[in-house]
């Protein structure tokens, strides 16, 4: 199911005209591929791509572990946008590197399909691969990220300091559709356990069954060693002993030893986690707090951060402080930035839009 339902208010939606207006000057004129899934970043940089780009091209990788509704959604979405839309086919169980399940098989899946779409840049003499990595993306645990540096792949939105409630609400303001669920099915089976087409397709049945009886757009289902871990939108849709029976008794005969409910929603665990708390030495002033959920090259970080002001860097303390601004940031190489001096909330996001982009994180 396809969808766009976040409301904005008219001020708000003034507030993202100047980024609207960065990110349609950095597409004009351009040729450029989009990494299309349909979701909502991608969903708004094609659209932008289509009116402002010299030309544009959609792609969209079927690396053989979507949900099947995915590419029908990928496709239906760029139909209506309009622009000119290419679906590469590749089955990434195949590679054994993938299969097997490391810690950092995001990273090797996102780079498996910008190898496809280089050889596409190259061919066609494009001018550069834009994908939907937002500001949001910078505050969770996604490996794939790394593969943007490698490869020069340009990130329009944290470019502009977009984030993912600001995309989707642009969305809503301009009736435009986007897919609510665009992640692969591997990404349910916990790190080091393989990866199996039988495991796949039990995820599948599982979601499909799940999702055509509750009606609910987002759907996952976590399978760990046999054990379906459930979790969903809206977890009220689940409170029903005749409805709960019926999961139990048709994932266990698809092959799930054990059926297990998570009693928060899924949107629980995708919030950003930044503490603000008043600042003791300077009244009416607040500090603010944010644990990344990976840790830092400090050396690298030092160097990026060199773009925005005066930089103290001590790789062996794993530590690095930055002044700009009249403000205190330290950034720690276990994830932790403490910034210091702020006048408010507000005042933090715009600092998590410039600092956030020049973080390096460890492989």
């Amino acid at each position: 199911m396809l969808t766009s339902t976040l409301m904005i208010s008219c001020g708000m939606f003034m507030e993202l005209k100047k980024k609207l207006d960065t990110l349609k000057d950095f597409f004009h004129g351009k040729k450029v591929i989009v990494a299309f899934s349909g979701g909502a970043d991608s969903t708004l940089l094609a659209l932008i791509a289509k009116n402002e780009a010299k030309d544009s091209l959609a792609v969209t990788v079927d690396n053989g572990v979507m949900p099947p509704e995915f590419m029908k959604n990928a496709q239906e979405i760029a139909q209506k946008i309009g622009i000119n839309h290419l679906v590469i086919q590749e089955n990434f169980l195949d590679d054994l590197n993938f299969r097997t399940n490391p810690p950092n098989r995001c990273y090797i899946c996102r780079k498996k399909m910008y190898q496809q779409l280089e050889k596409l840049l190259s061919d066609y003499c494009y001018d550069f691969v834009v994908d939907g990595t937002n500001i949001s993306d910078l505050m969770e645990d996604r490996p794939g990220t790394l593969v943007n540096i490698e490869k020069n792949i340009k990130t329009p939105l944290v470019r502009v300091g977009l984030t993912s409630e600001e995309v989707r609400a642009i969305l809503h303001k301009w009736r435009v559709n986007y897919n609510p669920s665009t992640t692969c099915l591997a990404t349910r089976i916990p790190t080091r356990k393989t990866i199996t087409p039988q495991k796949i397709n039990r995820i599948n049945y599982a979601e499909n069954f799940i999702r055509n009886l509750t009606s609910l757009d987002v759907v996952r289902v976590r399978d760990d060693d046999g054990v379906a871990y459930i979790e969903v939108g809206d977890v009220d849709k689940l409170q029903d002993n005749v409805l709960l029976d019926s999961l139990n008794f048709e994932l266990k005969k698809i092959g799930f030893e054990k059926v297990d409910q998570n009693i928060g929603s899924y949107a629980d665990s995708k919030k950003e986690t930044v503490v603000y708390r008043p600042c003791k030495s300077e009244k009416n002033r607040i500090i603010l707090e944010i644990e990344l959920p990976y840790q830092l090259n400090i050396l690298d970080t030092c160097h990026e951060l060199e773009s925005l002001g005066e930089v103290k860097c001590s790789p062996e303390m794993g530590i690095v402080r930055l002044e700009f601004d009249g403000l205190s940031i330290t950034l720690f190489a276990k994830g932790k930035i403490v910034a210091r001096g702020l006048k408010d909330q507000k005042d933090g996001k715009k600092l998590l839009t410039l600092v956030l982009p020049c973080i390096r994180r460890q492989r």
